[in-house]
């Protein structure tokens, strides 16, 4: 059989999908994310769009009906115009468009599209996505977790669609119909509701309401408490507050900070103690060198004598269980407001409760990487939250199984009121993660952070104590309402398959792969998500008895590579690529050679040479891929930044991940010479190039898509020799791949007109600098143009025997490209530039138009493209960061000037004119 290319082995419109995975760090209400924590997820955005290209034929695997590269590339356009729609968050419940990309699938896979298989689903964004383009997703972990996350996001809603809820009066309560899940999330939702006003009844005394300075009461929103040790000064030995900072609200016009005092006490061994106070004015207020007492790199101030004490001390005092806390403020909600008190001894006393008889067990790794507490002596899970906190999140778990109870005695299956409790349990999983001594008050947004601020566990020293009763950030209710939103949400459209199965040891047969696996020891999932799994465990190991029969999350299999299991780094990394190699070995035996793999790779910046393009990770990562029988035919940086500065590290820095297309090599591949690979190199690259530039690519991102094409032709071979006979190696492959690709950019220069060959010249040596006139003199003469004639068409200046090309915002506003009688690429370009950087959009649009109308035709547009991507790469090289800035943000806004270009110009009697308002979106 004949393999057909993908779209997504030749190109992508990446800007599109890189700006839409950026957008979705700001979404939230409904995003999957917000079911439940998980590590580094993958936007939804490209997944989506991965999946599409992964499955939708290129063009130009269909000759019949598209048999010029013209046809095929305005077949290419409609289908990145369609990714475009498909990527956009706001569509994901457009049936219609979803429907249209469906049936572009069917049509390149014979009406028959394989099932979609991710054998790490981690937080199931793949699964998700495949299931909302109508495929059959299979989903995969060995962590107990990710597999709960995936059976809500793609296996439990579609079994309930369009089934209306079963809480008494909710289906009736009016006149609708439900579809998708809708039924089952409203449930997720009552009894939920339920759930809270039960344990209201019975723990609603340990969260007493805030008596306000003019008598009235108020919920409370968070105690902060800050944890004590004795100060080691024996002349005072005062229970010293551990504080990060005191401040409270940092808001203008809202400011609050606590303000520690020292008072006698005969009743404490040391004869005082510090009371705590809320202060509001500006002129008082810490400073830098005065906020909080404590240190996590050196220790703490004592408020008292001044004394200090280093982090050894502290370390050791909680280890020896010989450290306290206090209670250092209140927070109470006020009318649209935080409202900011003094502690009492009232709600001191409220906190004190004896724990649960029956809690949750498990110790912490000690990771010191990315777990803190245990070298203070908070060594297993419970040492986490307090006795309160305990007996609050039990409450609620015991209250899943009676809710389960009452949703069967309320006339639903058993399957329906397990599928609920489900995501019960997981709302409660999730409230954990803000109902513990970890979580801290951010005083800049006012509310309460989570656990996990960063995919580690920290140890912190004042912390914030929800109230899982109140309105605000922490509250039980608003826990469930996010599971409830994402249930909703959920596609719920063919039923998801998902297990829990090694990746190394699971079957492979008949599922198309994409997948994001684990990168090294970027992320020690199972260690961080035992925090969740004793939960979990605790609330529905009745339901998942098989998948929750550890005490912890399995590890000794976990494709990390995690020193402290691994007898140190080295044993660490050969575990994780011999494990790697395994499981795309596996993957390998029964793959089709009618469609390409996806695997997402964790690129970091740290990880770039000087040229952006090479690090042992990365190679190490394609090498696996090579030896494992795996041919790569395209790499795709995805970036999810929410700007497009660029990292001085190199172009790669940019990329959060990549994405490799990759189908299974031959067992009769050939073997080459080094001579032979670098002679293909140059007959494709410039192809594969062309067809990068045409589609829509910052020039930042192209080195690195390059590297597919490249890395296509390298990895055909079973082996490229070099001249001594010894195989090349994958950092010996990139290296020439970027010296082709240098070449290829270099050679477009005689595409160009004599003044923009003479332009990249020069700016190659002196960028916008200063040159001497002799040799401006000569190139000039080389490339049939002269300094005089670019100097009166404003392109340089030369003065006093000095040439300097111009900049953009220096150039005039007064110009005209439909009457200058001698313009050129380089012109238009630079034109372009001046006019999106101060007017946008819609005016560069209107320029362009302008220049592609001239009846002579010296401006073509694919030209002026191209020579973005040429001084990008000029310009980096060199270091020129803001020049650089200024070609790539022309090539990512490219489409939507061309656009603006082809609308129609207005016209009123002789005027010609586009009648935009400020601020269209165009």
């Amino acid at each position: 059989m004949t393999t057909k290319k993908k779209l997504i082995e030749v190109a992508l419109p990446l800007e599109a999908i890189n700006r839409e995975s950026a957008r979705e760090k700001s979404i939230r209400h409904g995003h999957p994310s917000t079911l439940h924590l998980w590590w580094a997820r993958r936007p939804l955005a490209a997944a989506r769009a991965v999946l599409f290209a992964q499955l939708v034929d290129d063009p130009s695997a269909r000759p019949d009906e598209f048999p010029t590269e013209e046809l095929q590339r305005k077949e290419r356009e409609r289908l990145h115009k369609l990714i475009e729609r498909l990527v956009v968050w706001e569509n994901i419940r457009d049936e219609r468009l979803f429907a249209e990309a469906h049936a572009e699938i069917l049509k390149s896979t014979n009406g028959n599209p394989p099932p979609v298989l991710d054998p790490f689903a981690g937080g199931g964004t793949i699964p998700l996505e495949a299931q909302r383009l109508g495929l059959e997703a299979h989903a995969s972990d060995l962590n107990p977790v990710a597999v709960l996350i995936n059976k809500a996001l793609i296996e439990i809603p579609p079994k309930f669609r369009d089934q209306p809820p079963t809480y008494p009066g909710l289906a009736d309560s009016e006149i609708r119909q439900w579809k998708g899940a809708e039924g089952l999330a409203a449930d997720v939702r009552a009894y939920g509701q339920w759930m809270r006003d039960e344990a209201e009844k019975r723990i609603g005394h340990l969260y007493p309401k805030a008596t306000l300075p003019d008598g009235t009461k108020a919920t409370v929103i968070a105690w902060i408490w800050a944890r004590t040790v004795t100060c080691p000064n024996p002349a005072c030995g005062i229970e010293m507050p551990l504080v990060r900072s005191w401040w409270l609200g940092k808001k203008k016009g809202k400011e609050a900070y606590i303000v520690p005092t020292v008072v006698p006490d005969k009743g404490h061994p040391s004869g005082q103690r510090v009371v705590f106070d809320i202060a509001h004015s500006v002129s008082t207020a810490p400073t830098k060198e005065s906020d909080g007492t404590m240190s996590g790199r050196t220790g703490a101030r004592c408020v008292a004598c001044d004394g200090f004490a280093p982090v050894a001390y502290i370390r050791s005092q909680g280890r020896a269980k010989r450290w306290h806390q206090t209670l250092i403020a209140v927070v109470a909600q006020g009318s649209r407001q935080r409202i900011y008190l003094a502690p009492t001894d009232d709600h001191e006393r409220a906190a004190i409760t004896n724990p649960p008889s029956s809690g949750v067990s498990g110790e912490i790794a000690k990771n010191p990487r990315w777990f803190s507490p245990p070298a203070y002596g908070l060594t297993e899970f419970v040492d986490l939250f307090t006795d309160r906190q305990l007996v609050a999140l039990t409450t609620f778990s015991d209250l899943v199984s009676e809710a389960r109870d009452k949703i069967i005695r309320d006339g639903a299956s058993h399957p329906y009121a397990d599928s609920v409790a489900t995501f019960l349990g997981i709302g409660i999983s999730r409230a954990a993660d803000r109902s513990s001594s970890i979580s801290s008050w951010d005083s800049s947004m006012s509310k309460i952070r989570n656990t996990f601020g960063r995919q580690a566990l920290p140890m912190t020293w004042d912390f914030a104590e929800s109230s899982p009763f109140s309105s605000a950030t922490g509250n039980f209710l608003g826990q469930i309402e996010w599971t409830a939103e994402v249930c909703e949400t959920a596609p719920a459209s063919r039923p998801g398959i998902v297990e829990q199965a090694d990746a190394a040891s699971r079957e492979y047969t008949d599922g198309l792969i994409c997948t994001d696996p684990p990168y090294y020891d970027n992320i020690g999932y199972s260690d961080l998500s035992d925090f969740f799994y004793v939960w979990l465990r605790r609330i529905l190991r009745q339901l998942y008895p098989e998948l929750l029969s550890t005490m912890l999350v399995p590890k000794a299999d976990e494709l990390v590579a995690n020193p402290y299991r691994h007898h140190g780094k080295s044993g660490a990394r050969s575990f994780f690529e011999d494990g790697f190699r395994a499981v795309f070995a596996k993957a390998r035996e029964s793959a089709s050679s009618e469609f390409p793999i996806t695997v997402w790779y964790a690129f970091k910046q740290s990880e770039s040479d000087i040229a952006g393009t090479a690090s042992t990770g990365w190679e190490t990562l394609l090498e696996g891929m090579i030896r494992s029988g795996w041919e790569i035919t395209s790499t795709w940086p995805n970036r999810s930044e929410l700007s497009n500065r660029m990292i001085a590290s190199g172009t790669n820095a940019l990329a959060s991940s990549i994405v490799l297309s990759l189908r299974p090599r031959s067992s009769q591949a050939a073997t080459t010479d080094r001579r032979d690979f670098i002679s293909t190199l140059e007959d494709e690259l410039p192809d594969a190039l062309r067809k990068l530039q045409q589609g829509q690519i910052a020039p930042v991102d192209l080195p690195q898509a390059a590297i597919g094409p490249g890395m296509a032709v390298f990895s055909r071979y079973a082996a490229v020799l070099e001249p001594d006979g010894s195989k090349m190696t994958v950092r010996s492959a990139l290296t020439r791949i970027n010296e082709i690709l240098d070449q290829v950019l270099n050679e477009q220069e005689g595409d160009f007109d004599s003044t923009s060959r003479f332009a990249i010249a020069w700016y190659r040596q002196h960028g916008y600098g200063v040159g001497k006139f002799g040799d401006a003199d000569n190139l000039a003469r080389a490339r049939n143009t002269s300094v005089d004639v670019m100097d009166r068409s404003e392109i340089l200046t030369s003065r006093a025997g000095k040439v300097q090309l111009l900049k953009p915002s220096d150039l005039p506003w007064e110009y005209d490209i439909l009457t200058d009688e001698h313009t050129s690429n380089w012109e238009a370009l630079h034109h372009l530039i001046k006019t999106l950087e101060r007017d946008g959009i819609a005016p560069a649009g209107d320029f362009l138009r302008d220049a592609l109308n001239r009846s002579d035709g010296a401006i073509e547009s694919d030209l002026v493209k191209e020579l973005a991507h040429l001084l990008f790469r000029i310009a980096e090289s060199n270091g020129w960061t803001k020049d650089a800035l200024s070609f790539n943000a022309l090539v990512t806004s490219w489409p939507e000037i061309l656009e603006s270009a082809r609308t129609p110009a207005a016209t009123t009697g002789d005027q010609t004119s586009l009648d935009f308002e400020d601020g269209d979106d165009l």
